[in-house]
């Protein structure tokens, strides 16, 4: 079984689950590139609660975990089913922490509104990891770490986040502007940092400056990157499929590992 890639994506406005642009579009192009796997993980920044927890229901629900949007982003279901023999596996692999296997937790919007582009069908079994906010960086680190092996079972690791997430400054509703000086910095060192094989200084974010401080205001929507990181395996290629900023402040960069 060949080993299957593990990709952070940048899944930005929940809009985009409705809308065909360069971004949905390339997801759809990741879906049809990728070996198809058998189950998914996901680790979405909208499930960041204390505790680390997986979804383990055969059939779990889609979650409109958002406010003001139109009733059509409402009516998107995903109804991928879920695969608690992968939870229990995942379970075992993160002995000794303590995992909870949640049965009434759904797939929240950071995981159907990017995979209903990748994999339109949902017919790949979805399980999704919470982020624990009682912990550092890497604590997350190394989760991922452990995770690593699941690519070599035909587990396709997906994170989904945003490198640059600051909604304090995004362009609500208004034209588009220009990223940020200080967006584009932080995305640029971070891909450099990246590319070199560096993750100590993306683990210990806070010390990259004040743009990691404007690019990361709240951890949630970077963590996942870090799970992503940690699964990579020797020397194995690490590239941008998918790259832009919308709003001025939040990147929509993904980052695929193999």
């Amino acid at each position: 079984m060949a080993t299957l890639p593990a990709i952070f994506f940048g899944h930005g406005n929940p809009m985009n689950a409705l809308a065909s642009n360069g971004y949905t579009q390339a997801w759809q192009r990741i879906g049809e590139q990728t070996p198809r796997p058998g189950a998914i993980l996901s680790i979405s920044a909208h499930w960041f609660v204390p505790g680390t927890g997986f979804t383990i229901s055969t059939a779990p629900k889609t979650i409109h975990d958002f406010g003001g949007f139109p009733p059509e982003l409402y009516q998107v279901q995903y109804p991928a089913p879920g695969d608690p023999a992968l939870a229990r596996r995942i379970q075992k692999l993160l002995a000794p922490l303590d995992v909870t296997l949640d049965n009434s937790r759904g797939l929240d919007h950071g995981t159907w509104s990017v995979l209903r582009h990748v994999y339109p069908a949902a017919d790949i079994p979805v399980v999704q990891l919470s982020i624990d906010e009682t912990r550092p960086a890497s604590f997350h680190f190394e989760v991922g770490k452990k995770l690593a092996p699941l690519r070599d079972e035909g587990v396709l690791i997906a994170g989904s986040g945003n490198i640059v997430h600051n909604l304090h400054t995004y362009a609500w509703g208004r034209h588009p502007r220009d990223p940020y000086d200080w967006a584009v910095r932080f995305e640029k060192s971070a891909k450099d940092i990246m590319l070199a094989g560096e993750y100590k200084p993306l683990i210990n974010y806070e010390m990259l400056g004040q743009d990691a401080a404007l690019s990361i205001p709240t951890p949630d929507h970077y963590l996942p990157l870090l799970y992503v990181l940690a699964a990579r395996q020797g020397n194995e290629s690490i590239r941008f499929p998918v790259e832009g900023v919308d709003g001025g402040s939040i990147s929509m960069l993904a980052v695929q590992i193999g």
